[in-house]
């Protein structure tokens, strides 16, 4: 760990007072649910078809058995906890420090922290509603379900994420914009940032401070005031909040 890096990250965060965090699934990483991308990730896994083509909208429609067959075996971590890095952010907004979330991570984790002010690009799998009548149902039933999970009135349930194909929502997209148009530091953690649309977001980003904390470089490094390659949680976990 790079003292010199902490001590710079520290003195940033105690000038600001409008900080966003851009996050992705090496924050969740940290709470043992794997991401897409890594060597033990789910684009390495031996499926039938690639994940990517199994969550996407075209495969959930003409292929629900083995869409729900795969996503509740490899997408559900109901056992997962926040972590350290859930959990400073949390304590940051709670101190007025941090004005918002902005997470691809679909797990639910930064709001059982504490976090409340969280932009799901992605959606949640904690929110799961009926395609017929639009009740929703909580991630338990999903996972309990045997096969398919069905509404009462006999309507497909679909989980409330954004499968590939699909577009992100409006209001979600205008929360995490605005939220980063007026920050004045941006911290990104967590992320490869080659998810697009999303990543495209930190361009809204003008102001003072631009912090990457991620275990391998990124694209955006050279734009960046501090890049700090170590676990997200353990840097974050040596922050204090004052």
């Amino acid at each position: 760990m790079d003292m010199n890096k902490i001590a710079k990250l520290q003195e940033i965060i105690d000038e600001s007072s409008r900080i966003v965090f851009f996050g992705g699934a090496g924050v969740s990483t940290e709470s043992n649910i794997p991401d897409f991308r890594s060597t033990d990730g789910l684009y390495n896994l031996k499926y039938k078809y690639r994940p990517e083509t199994i969550v996407s909208g075209t495969f959930f429609w003409n292929r629900t058995d083995e869409f729900y067959e795969f996503y509740k075996d490899r997408m559900l971590y109901l056992d997962a906890k926040p972590n350290k890095a859930h959990l400073k952010l949390a304590q940051l907004e709670k101190a007025g420090k941090l004005t918002g979330i902005v997470t691809q991570n679909i797990d639910g984790l930064h709001q059982a922290a504490g976090s409340e002010k969280v932009y799901e690009l992605h959606g949640s799998v904690l929110r799961n509603y009926c395609t017929k009548c639009r009740k929703f149902y909580p991630v338990e039933y999903v996972k309990n379900a045997p096969g398919n999970p069905y509404c009462e009135c006999g309507g497909l349930i679909k989980p409330d994420v954004v499968l590939y194909e699909e577009g992100l929502d409006n209001d979600v997209i205008s929360g995490a914009v605005n939220a980063i148009a007026s920050a004045d530091t941006l911290i990104i953690g967590g992320t490869s940032l080659v998810v697009y649309p999303a990543a495209g977001f930190i361009d809204y980003f003008h102001g003072k401070h631009l912090v990457i904390i991620n275990r391998d470089a990124t694209s955006r490094d050279k734009q960046a005031e501090l890049c700090i390659s170590d676990s997200i949680g353990e840097v974050l976990d040596m922050i204090e909040v004052r």
